[in-house]
């Protein structure tokens, strides 16, 4: 007797593999903050950590853009888009805002993503996004209205917003440049390939904006302060670069793929509650009431995104069962 996966099973569980990887990536991602700090406070300017931090991922991956230097003539404006907004830009962008206004602001404006996410796949793309998507979108941004308590440090500099306003519209460009060419089956540009490339381009940028000759260097020959504990620089620097950032973006990009931009977005959201929660058992900062309240409404709106939203459909059946298999995947599709 034949037997032959259903698309809707197969489909719940490339969703539930998704949103695991979707959720490893806010949980890397989140906890760069929790060791660029201390390496901060230790005598490194805030731009030549990012530096170090895209600079060192694009090495670690050189080797995969090797292999896959085919997409230097087959994907080339994805791989410059990539670079400039879901690297570069994102970084750039949100380390010039911090500069002028609060980071609470700075990190809910630029969470605003989600929602630009979705006016992206509803106007520009023309495709339908569900009630609970947009739900999900509202809930995970008041969260984070309270998890940043973005009240106790309300001022407006008018270019400090314009460039957060930016790292959220460069976000949107890493969901969006992402998802592009998931659903070309086999055409598909090798995701790896993107973030190698991605992180090539990034570096080249970040190298023009933090000038690193001028680092001090020795820095990272000692040790920085985390909450008392002290940590050799080195070894923060490589859970930056390994796991916050190659990680992180291998993860993320895959989850996209296996998800949506909207859902992968709204899930996205969760790396700003992750990093109050590193910073509070790592560095001893301490969360008030209204960010656990938060927290935990941003963890609601993500539930609600995912769960939801249909994964994309799968491309194919897994397995055949024959003819009678085939007449029941036909009366389902003429059904739907």
């Amino acid at each position: 007797m034949a037997v032959h996966t259903s698309e809707s099973s197969q489909g719940r569980r490339g969703r539930g593999v998704g949103l695991g990887l979707a959720l490893v990536s806010a949980v890397a991602f989140g906890g760069s903050g929790v060791a660029a700090k201390p390496l901060i406070e230790a005598g490194l300017d805030p731009l030549h950590v990012v530096w170090l931090r895209v600079t060192g991922a694009a090495l670690v991956m050189l080797p995969l853009a090797v292999r896959h230097r085919g997409l230097l003539r087959e994907r080339p404006a994805l791989l410059a888009g990539f670079g400039l907004l879901a690297v570069a830009g994102v970084q750039a962008c949100y380390f010039a805002a911090i500069s002028r206004i609060p980071v609470g602001v700075a990190l809910l404006v630029e969470y605003l993503a989600p929602a630009l996410v979705l006016g992206w796949v509803r106007f520009v793309q023309r495709r339908p996004v569900t009630r609970a998507a947009a739900l999900g979108v509202v809930l995970a941004v008041g969260g984070l209205a309270c998890v940043v308590e973005v009240w106790s440090g309300l001022s407006f500099d008018a270019l400090g917003l314009l460039l957060a306003l930016g790292a959220a519209c460069c976000q949107v460009g890493y969901f969006v440049l992402s998802d592009h060419g998931g659903d070309a089956g086999e055409e598909a540009p090798d995701p790896l390939g993107v973030i190698a490339y991605g992180l090539l381009v990034g570096a080249l940028v970040l190298t023009v904006v933090a000038r690193p000759w001028g680092m001090d260097w020795s820095v990272l020959g000692g040790s920085a302060d985390m909450d008392g504990t002290s940590v050799a620089a080195s070894l923060l620097l490589g859970w930056i670069v390994l796991i916050a950032t190659v990680i992180a973006y291998v993860t993320g990009v895959v989850a996209v793929r296996r998800l949506s931009p909207p859902v992968a977005g709204v899930v996205a959201c969760l790396e700003a509650v992750i990093a109050t929660v590193l910073a509070w058992v790592l560095l001893g900062e301490h969360l008030s009431m209204p960010q656990i309240v938060g927290g935990a409404v941003v963890l609601f709106g993500a539930f609600i995104a995912q769960s939801s939203t249909p994964a994309k459909a799968a491309r194919a059946p897994v397995a055949s069962g024959g003819d009678d298999a085939e007449k029941e995947l036909s009366a389902r599709g003429s059904a739907a």
